[in-house]
């Protein structure tokens, strides 16, 4: 059976191998569902055929953008992930406000729709800045081009390669803001991002200028919900966390969805959870979490 289905894998690989030397290549139908996550996410997943073709695109674009990304970008990064993002916000905190002895701001944003909103025009002509290659750029176009939400816009969540193309969409706002707006403490994980200043006035101040970019550079808008300035006193709601003066501790609604989980799953599920779950409480101050965490799973074994 196993020696059979090594066959059939091989068998496959070698097909696309071949479809894709003569140029024959078309994507397969995704295939959409929901997950909560913690909010309701559209997902849409591609055959496992395309699956394979897009890791290895992955695989070969990652090591030439990587290196363009500025260095506080946190979103699907090899050492760069959720707790690196909210370590680093950390350390900016202690550091800008002189280990919390000065008053300080934090300005958080979000970019409205985003996966949906990307332009395939725009993300291929970045994309072309660093590829010159006229057989790779015509398959990643037909990559870029197997999913639209609108006509034109629009990435498929459940792909390897969004979450590469996502970075390369924003680093052009990475870079503005760090080589043009001279922003010293701002760090972004996807389509979330932070600054940093003593003055609200000067981050309030950047709020049009943000938003003019984004729209004429990107073609994208801020979320006019998901636009706050906090002193970073009272706390810094970031990546499931919220970084307090000295001490992290887990996001309340982080918390109340772990002990949802917890209570609601069956014994394989919460075996296979807890120790994840646990983790989470690890990086931050969260005794008192890992034990309710510890009581649910003893009293529903």
């Amino acid at each position: 059976m196993c020696k059979r289905l090594l066959l059939t894998l091989e068998e496959n690989v070698f097909n696309l191998h071949q479809t894709l030397l003569k140029k024959q290549w078309q994507p397969d139908p995704y295939q959409a569902f929901y997950v909560r996550d913690p909010k309701l996410r559209h997902i849409h997943k591609a055959s496992v055929r395309d699956r394979v073709l897009y890791h290895a695109v992955f695989r070969v674009l990652y090591p030439i953008f990587d290196p363009l990304f500025i260095h506080d970008s946190y979103s699907c990064r090899l050492g760069k992930g959720t707790h690196a993002g909210v370590q680093r916000l950390e350390q900016y905190l202690r550091k800008a406000s002189r280990n919390y002895t000065q008053p300080y701001y934090a300005l958080k944003c979000d970019v409205k729709k985003f996966f949906d909103s990307i332009s395939h025009t725009t993300l291929l002509r970045l994309i072309q800045k660093r590829i010159y290659d006229t057989e790779t750029i015509a398959l990643i176009r037909q990559i870029i081009r197997s999913f639209q939400k609108t006509p034109g816009c629009g990435l498929p969540l459940g792909n390897v390669t969004s979450q590469l193309f996502a970075n390369i969409y924003l680093n052009e706002l990475d870079q503005f803001v760090k080589h043009r707006l001279k922003i010293s403490y701002y760090l972004r994980y996807c389509d979330d991002f932070i600054i940093l200043d003593s003055e609200p006035s000067m981050l309030i101040t950047l709020i049009p200028i943000i938003r003019s970019f984004l729209f004429d550079s990107l073609q994208l808008t801020l979320h006019p919900k998901k636009i706050s300035i906090r002193k970073i006193s009272t706390g810094i709601d970031f990546l499931g966390y919220v970084v307090l003066p000295h001490y992290q501790v887990v996001r309340t609604s982080t918390r109340k969805r772990i002990f949802r989980k917890l209570s609601a799953s069956d014994m394989r599920v919460r075996k296979a959870s807890v120790d994840s779950y646990i983790g989470i409480t690890t990086h931050a101050k969260g005794y008192l979490i890992k034990q309710r965490i510890l009581e649910i799973c003893a009293v529903n074994n």
